[in-house]
């Protein structure tokens, strides 16, 4: 029996063969799988070993942010992570409808790490360059930084608590639109000892093979009023610098997924991308000068702080700051 709750978000329901795959092999190792439609999805759709929740169905839930958000977007994944958290879930992991798993992303997940490799007061990290020679780098790290040196892990191997963890997938690993249009794919990272980032080390993670663990659920917020493809990195941003404000680790861990790529529109996609290339530095160098309070209880006053400082940066919508007072209402209402 595994020990997480994996929510996943699909308008490809029907013939979806990585649904399929993840319900039957949820069902047969008694994992709870959560999946959450939109309007594009069909009404009626069920699969066995999976709660599918149509959006008829989310707006009954008795969340505040069931109605408020927005429809046909990525971010009404949210509900999923409500419901989960309403179920009990002490960890929660996400992936897509074009990851396949491997059989190692149905270990259980441990928040203390023992053999992980740190790094520290370093800046923007690349993480794909420790698990590969190639020259790739994640969707959402800043492009004036793709050439500099990359800062070697430090030489002792240390326990530390990661209370978020992300994956890498192999074969159509999670890259920027430039990336796609004059990079080599596919590629299969090395199975490497994991990499913790730790105060002042950065690097963007994503919404496609991640694990969360109970403290950090706060952070699994994902905004609406910014770029689509903006929504899981923004949401990384804002998550590391609370982590990093509790002395947590951000993990990155070899492959447990791999990625069958569902159809995309390259330059759309660079288009959506375009306020990552200008702003991601930028953002977080506003989030660093943000002032928090390194007091735990104080996640909910961080987060909004947070979000805040993105709305007067002019990065996301100000209406945003409704939907995140929803979140936060909900998860006190959850008893977190």
């Amino acid at each position: 029996m595994s020990n997480f709750t994996l929510v996943i978000t699909s308008i490809a329901l029907a013939e979806n063969k990585v649904l399929q795959l993840y319900s039957s092999e949820a069902k047969r190792r008694n994992v709870s799988l959560i999946l959450i439609g939109d309007r594009k999805s069909p009404e009626n759709f069920s699969l066995t070993g999976a709660e599918f929740y149509a959006i008829e169905q989310q707006k009954k839930l008795p969340f505040k942010l069931a109605k408020a958000l927005p429809e046909n977007h990525y971010a009404r994944k949210n509900i999923g992570y409500l419901i989960a958290i309403q179920n009990g879930a002490e960890v929660i992991v996400e992936t897509d409808d074009d990851n396949l798993p491997y059989e190692s992303f149905w270990q259980p997940r441990k928040l203390t790490v023992e053999n992980a490799r740190v790094i520290e007061n370093k800046g923007w990290i690349n993480i794909y360059s420790y698990f590969t020679d190639k020259k790739i780098w994640p969707r959402g790290f800043p492009l004036e930084y793709v050439n500099q040196p990359q800062a070697a892990e430090e030489d002792s191997i240390n326990t530390i608590k990661a209370p978020i963890q992300q994956g890498l997938a192999d074969e159509n690993p999670d890259v920027d639109a430039v990336y796609r249009m004059t990079g080599d794919l596919p590629l299969k990272f090395e199975q490497k000892q994991p990499v913790a980032l730790g105060r002042g080390s950065f690097s963007p993670f994503n919404s496609q093979n991640t694990t969360w663990f109970r403290q950090a659920f706060p952070l699994l917020y994902l905004p609406s009023y910014c770029s689509f493809r903006m929504t899981d990195i923004w949401r990384s941003f804002v998550a590391s610098r609370i982590a990093q404000e509790y002395g947590w680790f951000i993990l990155f861990h070899s492959s447990t997924v791999f990625q069958e790529r569902n159809e995309h529109n390259l330059l759309r996609d660079f288009e959506q991308e375009i306020p990552g290339y200008l702003n991601n530095a930028r953002i977080m160098e506003a989030l660093l000068e943000t002032d928090l309070c390194s007091d735990e209880q104080s996640i909910f006053e961080n987060l909004m702080r947070l979000y805040e400082t993105l709305v007067h940066g002019r990065w996301i919508e100000e209406k945003e700051l409704h939907l995140l007072e929803a979140w936060i209402d909900d998860l006190i209402k959850l008893g977190l």
